[in-house]
């Protein structure tokens, strides 16, 4: 099974916790059946908007030219290069939902990126907002990489790097309503528990490993420890009035 195929099986089924089905779009918003406008914020190599674009309208919006450049583009979709300028230009409360998968640990103006959606959602809007967790980042370096010094980097509360993107600036998930009062944790699912503990890779190939570490991983997302020690956390957040 090719990398994209098992992305599609394990992340886009994480995704499907979502009650929506898109099925067309303009500029940088998709539209589902019962008329709700989305985002899509930060889409890296084009990962989700790919995906999605199999059967929708879907336009994403990238700052990184490099990740242009690399973006998956089997299926068609438009790109739009741009960033928090880009949400400047559209109108308030002109979205139902917001997609921000990976992007806040990697912007310097996170505090006003979340203004900014704020004022963008409509009232009790909601943003899918994924992030890396840092715990799950210190199981990972100790035991997949042996990477001791860089675990107590990060226990001590140090940045981390990702090849990439540059520096990875980890927060917590409480951050998020400190930095912007108006929105409210929903729920927090945990993304990829148990998934890269597992090092024989012949395993990661085998269909039927898969179908059941999806099943784990999904069984133990809202629980803790299990959620806690996750590699990315995955946020509902709802929009409140201020």
């Amino acid at each position: 099974m090719s990398f994209m195929n098992m992305d599609q099986a394990y992340v886009a089924n994480t995704y499907k916790r979502f009650p929506v089905e898109i099925v067309s779009g303009k500029g940088s918003r998709v539209v589902d059946v019962n008329g709700k406008s989305y985002v899509d914020m930060g889409s890296g190599i084009g990962v989700t908007a790919n995906y999605y674009a199999a059967e929708n309208d879907v336009v994403a919006v990238e700052p990184s030219e490099e990740s242009n450049r690399q973006r998956w583009d089997d299926h068609s979709y438009r790109q739009i290069l741009g960033s928090t300028d880009a949400l400047r230009a559209m109108e308030d409360e002109s979205f139902d939902v917001i997609f921000c998968h990976n992007v806040l640990e990697y912007a310097l103006d996170r505090e006003e990126i979340l203004r900014e959606f704020h004022r963008l959602l409509k009232p009790h809007g909601f943003i899918s907002l994924v992030k890396h967790n840092r715990p799950g980042r210190v199981m990972q370096m100790v035991v997949l990489l042996n990477e001791f010094e860089k675990a107590d980097a990060l226990l001590n509360g140090e940045d981390g790097c990702a090849s990439a993107y540059g520096t990875i600036h980890y927060y917590e998930d409480a951050d998020i309503t400190k930095w912007c009062k108006g929105f409210r944790i929903k729920e927090t699912f945990g993304i990829r528990t148990f998934w890269d503990l597992q090092q024989k890779q012949e395993c990661h190939k085998d269909p039927a490993w898969q179908e059941k570490m999806i099943e784990a991983e999904l069984r133990v997302s809202q629980i803790p420890p299990y959620r806690d020690i996750a590699f990315f956390h995955h946020l509902i957040l709802v929009k409140e009035d201020v």
